[in-house]
C-alpha cells in the first residue's frame, strides 16, 4: 500500500480511515521503521538571506544610472508620406483579392487615383540638457516630422517643438514646455580614452528606458559615409534601433556622446556603435540656441587620406596628415599660399591625423579665426597663417571626392581633351589634361581607383596637356606613378 494509492484512489475516505485505525492499534514495527527511515534522510535546508541594509561589496553602476536615467527621454515623431498611386496598403493576401480587388490585386476604385498620404511614425531617444526643457536628439529622429512628442521618465507625454537642426552632424534641438527637469552633466569628449567604461541609455525598440554597458572601442572615427562631418566615438555598448539620440555616458554619469548609428548586417547590435562626441553636440546646440542656425568655418581645400602608397610617392616617412588634392580659388587656403600636393600636418599646433579630422577641426571654429597651419611641401616643413572664411551654404564643395587613378597605365586608354568632351563631363571648356576613355577592370589602375571619365591633370607632379605629354611623363615614371585627377570638377591624388 502506498500513500499515492491511499490518498488518490477511489476509496480514499475508507482507506484513510483504515490507516488511522491501524496506526492507533499500535503497529509499532511500522512506526519504528518510519522513524528509522526519517533519521537517515537529509536534514531540512537552511537558507541564508542578505541584509537589505548592507551596502554592496562590489562595484556597481546603479548610482550612476539612477542619476542619469531621468534625463533620458523617449522621442516619437510622425509625418505624412505619399504612397504611389494604385498601391494598396501593405501586402494583400491573394485570398482577399476577390473581396477587395480585381484579378491583378488592385483594389476597386484605386485605378488612376492620385498618390495617397499615410502617416509614418518613428521612435528614438533624447537627452534633457537644460531644466527648462531643451532636449538634444538626432536629426534623423525628427526629420520632416509634423508632430513630435516627448515621454519623460515620469510617464508624462508632452508636445515638442523643433528649435533647430543640423543635418551635417545629425543633431537636433527640441523644446518642451516644462520646468525643473532633471538634466545630465555635460562631460568632455576630448578626454575620452579607448578602454573607458561606457553606458548607452535610451529607448530601444520602444521598450522603455534601457541601459547597456561596454567600453570605448575607438575615437575619431570618420570617413564612414554616415554624416557630412564625422568624428565618432565607437563603443561596444549595445546600441539598437530606438537608441538614436540617447545618451552615452562615462562611469561618472557624465554625457560624452549622443548615440547615433550602428554598423550591422542585420539591423541589430553587433558590438559596433557610434556616438557624436558631446563637444561637437555642445557646439552645435550653442549655435542653434544663439543664432538659430549653425555656421561653419572653412579653409578652402579638398583633402584626402595619406595612404602608404601616397606617402612613398611624396617621400614622406610617416603615414598621416591630410593631402591637399584641390584648393578653392580665392579661398583662405589660396590666399595663405597653400597648394595642391601639400600635406597639412597640424592646425594651431594640434596634429592632423587624417582628412576627416582636418575637416572637423576647421568646421568647429568660427569664421574669421586666424589659424596657424603646418604643412609639408617637397619634403620640407612650412608654416603658413590663414584667416578662415564662412562655409557657403551648400556651395560647390571646396574639396575633393573619393576615388582617382594611378599606375604605369597598363590597361588604361586616354585621349586628348577638347571643349566637347569637357562639356559632356560637366567641366569648364578650358580644362586641360587627358581624359580616361577606358580602364581594364583587372588592371592595377582600376584597383587603385582610376575611372572612365577621369581627367589626368598631372603625372608625378608635372602638368600634362595632351596625350603626347602624358606618354612622355610616363616614360620617366618609376615603378610607382603619382597622378592628379580631375573627377567631376574636384581633384584628387592617386598613387599607382
Amino acid at each position: 500500500m502506498s500513500f499515492k494509492r491511499i490518498w488518490t484512489g477511489p476509496r480514499a475516505v475508507a482507506t484513510a480511515a483504515t490507516m488511522a485505525t491501524l496506526m492507533a492499534a499500535g503497529l509499532g514495527a511500522l512506526a519504528v521503521a518510519g522513524v528509522e527511515h526519517m533519521s537517515n534522510a537529509n536534514p531540512p535546508a537552511t537558507f541564508r538571506y542578505a541584509n537589505p541594509d548592507e551596502p554592496p561589496s562590489r562595484d556597481t553602476f546603479a548610482p550612476v544610472v539612477k542619476k542619469v536615467l531621468p534625463a533620458v527621454v523617449n522621442v516619437s515623431s510622425a509625418k505624412m508620406v505619399k504612397t504611389p498611386a494604385g498601391m494598396m496598403p501593405g501586402n494583400m493576401d491573394p485570398f482577399f483579392r476577390q473581396f477587395f480587388g480585381d484579378d491583378n490585386g488592385v483594389p476597386f476604385g484605386f485605378h488612376g487615383q492620385m498618390p495617397r498620404e499615410q502617416r509614418e511614425q518613428g521612435v528614438g531617444s533624447g537627452v534633457i540638457v537644460s531644466p527648462d526643457g531643451y532636449i538634444l536628439t538626432n536629426n534623423h529622429v525628427v526629420d520632416g516630422a509634423t508632430d513630435v512628442r516627448v515621454t519623460l521618465a515620469d510617464k508624462r507625454e508632452l508636445k515638442a517643438r523643433v528649435v533647430g537642426t543640423d543635418p551635417k552632424t545629425d543633431l537636433a534641438v527640441l523644446k518642451i514646455d516644462a520646468t525643473d527637469l532633471p538634466t545630465v552633466v555635460i562631460g568632455n569628449s576630448d578626454k575620452v580614452q579607448v578602454g573607458d567604461y561606457a553606458l548607452a541609455i535610451g529607448d530601444p525598440f520602444g521598450l522603455g528606458s534601457t541601459v547597456t554597458m561596454g567600453i570605448i572601442s575607438a575615437t575619431g572615427r570618420g570617413n564612414l559615409g554616415i554624416e557630412d562631418y564625422e568624428d565618432f566615438i565607437q563603443t561596444d555598448a549595445p546600441i539598437n534601433p530606438g537608441n538614436s539620440g540617447g545618451a552615452l555616458v562615462n562611469d561618472r554619469g557624465e554625457l560624452i556622446g549622443i548615440n547615433t548609428a550602428i554598423l550591422s548586417h542585420s539591423e541589430g547590435n553587433q558590438g559596433i556603435g557610434f556616438a557624436i562626441p558631446v563637444n561637437v553636440a555642445r557646439n552645435v546646440t550653442d549655435q542653434i540656441l544663439r543664432n538659430g542656425k549653425v555656421t561653419r568655418a572653412y579653409l578652402g581645400v579638398m583633402s584626402e587620406e595619406v595612404t602608404p602608397d601616397l606617402a612613398r610617392a611624396f617621400h614622406e616617412k610617416e603615414v598621416g596628415g591630410a593631402l591637399v588634392a584641390d584648393v578653392t580659388p580665392d579661398s583662405p587656403a589660396s590666399r595663405a599660399g597653400i597648394e595642391k600636393g601639400d600635406i597639412i600636418l597640424a592646425v594651431n599646433g594640434k596634429l592632423v591625423a587624417d582628412s576627416a579630422q582636418l575637416r572637423m577641426t576647421i568646421s568647429l571654429m568660427q569664421p574669421g579665426t586666424e589659424v596657424s597651419v603646418k604643412l609639408l611641401r617637397d619634403g620640407a616643413d612650412r608654416d603658413v597663417s590663414a584667416r578662415l572664411g564662412e562655409l557657403p551654404t551648400e556651395t560647390a564643395k571646396a574639396g575633393s571626392q573619393p576615388g582617382a587613378p594611378q599606375t604605369g597605365m597598363e590597361g588604361v586608354s586616354v585621349e586628348d581633351m577638347n571643349a566637347q568632351t569637357a562639356h559632356q563631363l560637366g567641366l569648364a571648356p578650358s580644362t586641360a589634361g587627358v581624359v580616361v576613355t577606358a580602364v581594364d577592370p583587372s588592371s592595377q589602375a582600376a584597383v587603385n581607383g582610376l575611372q572612365r571619365g577621369d581627367v589626368i591633370v598631372e603625372v608625378n607632379r608635372k602638368p600634362v596637356h595632351n596625350t603626347a605629354e602624358y606618354e612622355q611623363a610616363l616614360k620617366h615614371s618609376s615603378a610607382e606613378t603619382l597622378l592628379l585627377v580631375n573627377r567631376q570638377g574636384s581633384t584628387l591624388y592617386l598613387a599607382v
